[in-house]
């Protein structure tokens, strides 16, 4: 238990001014998840007893951010005295003086850093009997970024930054990944030896490197062959970058498991989406937050899926849906639009061009296309004509309708709620149902048809419509049947 006594560190007091937002940049988010958010999963995989994490900019959004997350975080405010070293020196501070294990410090802009990778840093580090370890990694073009220092024989010596880099130490290719593990006493005692002499003015936690080497500590810096694990987020563009490339792994991660992933490249799917084998995902689609997806569906093309549960073998295509819960062997789109609150049943469908929202549809039942559906209970196997719209709202509150088992809502229906149709109903097309229709009745509204005949030519004379019904008019008072001079 000593051996494994475990603190961890999170970076996250930076401005972030090259992202130029309002937003703090480690609030910005990738594969369904802020920065901060992906940095503190990885720590969490490490079991540590304890994860604290330094803050200063819009420190309150910040640190509600993290808490929310991972509520066990202990949030410290950095003080005026700029640097990572001084970051690191006061949340030390905040670790219990008994506190003797190993310390992993992490930055709040690295998403893409993993806890196996960690746990092979922090055994290694373990295994040495080191008391600093570092990730590195070998960039072709490592400009921007600090060097790790190393003499003839390969140990390492130090960590330079670029801004205080020779010539010479530009041109060494190991970068510092700053990715660390210290001995807690180790990294206390060399961060009390540093100072603020250098181009930026600020308190490195770089050179605990050199401190500890003076003081006989052993210092090593292991390279990664994944350069992205230890890849920065400071502007937009890495961002995308870095939101790429963890959409390629999480993607990678499902085919692996047994899902069907057509085209990778127009695919997104969030790092919270779980998906059984069997599954098909068909281009342009996009799966975000929680979702889920039985073995066997099919969710694609061109389909956006939000906070869903998607049943067995259903079958959702060039469709939106948030908040959504779909069952076995549904039948969804295309063009449907269905919002939070919708739960369609076993075997049911929802077609074309039809927007659902707090709306249960039983099992078997069908909206077929054209249709709005809003605070609604449909029942079994009921089936809602073309261009129904449940009338949900009268201008101030929201109203319900409960529609019964096996019931046949005719096309154009509109359904006054709040309004019962019980089981075994027929409405007739083009019914307003503004009142309760009881088990077994046909109900209708449609008034007498009437045809006020030559209104047309009296009304729209000279236009086309008028000389057509003429023709038809003379063609019958020749006892030939109208139109029939087109047909020759």
């Amino acid at each position: 238990m000593a051996e494994r006594s475990l603190a961890v560190i999170i970076l996250a007091a930076g401005q972030g001014t090259r992202m130029k937002s309002s937003l703090p940049k480690v609030l910005h988010r990738i594969g369904g998840r802020s920065l901060i958010a992906h940095v503190l999963d990885s720590a969490s995989g490490l079991a540590p007893t304890n994860v604290i994490a330094v803050v200063r900019h819009d420190r309150d959004r910040v640190a509600e951010a993290i808490v929310e997350h991972a509520p066990e975080t202990v949030i410290v405010d950095q003080d005026d005295v700029p640097g990572t070293g001084r970051a690191v020196e006061q949340a030390l501070n905040a670790l219990p003086e008994t506190f003797e294990g190993s310390v992993v410090v992490l930055s709040g802009d690295v998403p893409l850093i993993d806890a196996p990778t960690l746990e092979r840093l922090l055994r290694g580090h373990l295994d040495g009997g080191r008391a600093m370890t570092m990730l590195s990694a070998i960039y072709d073009n490592p400009t921007g970024l600090g060097r790790i220092l190393r003499d003839q024989s390969g140990a390492v010596t130090g960590i330079v930054e670029e801004k205080d880099a020779s010539e010479a130490e530009r041109r060494i290719t190991e970068i510092n990944g700053g990715v660390y593990v210290f001995a807690r006493r180790a990294l206390q005692e060399a961060l009390a030896l540093i100072d603020t002499n250098n181009a930026q003015g600020e308190k490195y936690l770089t050179d605990a490197a050199s401190r500890i080497l003076s003081s006989g500590g052993a210092v090593e810096a292991v390279a990664t062959e994944d350069p992205w694990i230890i890849a920065g987020v400071n502007d937009r563009s890495q961002l995308a970058a870095a939101g790429r490339e963890l959409n390629a792994r999480i993607v990678r991660e499902h085919q692996r498991g047994g899902v069907t992933i057509q085209d990778p490249e127009t695919t997104w799917i969030d790092a919270d989406v779980s998906i059984e084998p069997d599954v098909e995902v068909l281009p342009g689609t996009f799966l975000h937050g929680a979702t889920s997806i039985a073995s066997g569906a099919v969710v694609g093309p061109d389909t956006t899926l939000v906070d869903c549960e998607v049943g067995e073998d259903a079958r959702i295509r060039r469709s939106e849906a948030t908040l959504a819960v779909f069952g076995a062997r549904v039948d969804v789109g295309p063009f449907a639009y269905i919002r939070p609150g919708t739960e369609l049943g076993e075997d049911g469908k929802i077609g074309a061009y039809v927007e659902t929202k707090n709306a249960k549809i039983g099992n078997g039942s069908k909206v077929p296309h054209l249709s709005y559906v809003g605070d609604a209970t449909i029942g079994t196997g009921t089936n809602v004509g073309a261009g129904t719209i449940f009338a949900n709202y009268d201008g101030v509150n929201k109203h319900h309708a409960v529609v019964g088992n096996e019931v046949r809502i005719g096309s154009k229906n509109v359904l006054i709620a709040p309004v019962t149709i019980e089981d075994g109903t027929y409405t007739a097309a083009g019914t307003v149902v503004r009142k309760d229709v009881p088990a077994g009745s046909l109900a209708l509204n449609v008034a007498p048809q009437r045809n006020l005949e030559g209104w047309v030519a009296e009304n729209r004379p000279g236009t086309s419509t008028a000389q057509a019904a003429q023709q038809s008019k003379t063609a019958r008072e020749h006892g030939e049947q109208p139109g029939m001079e087109n047909q020759h």
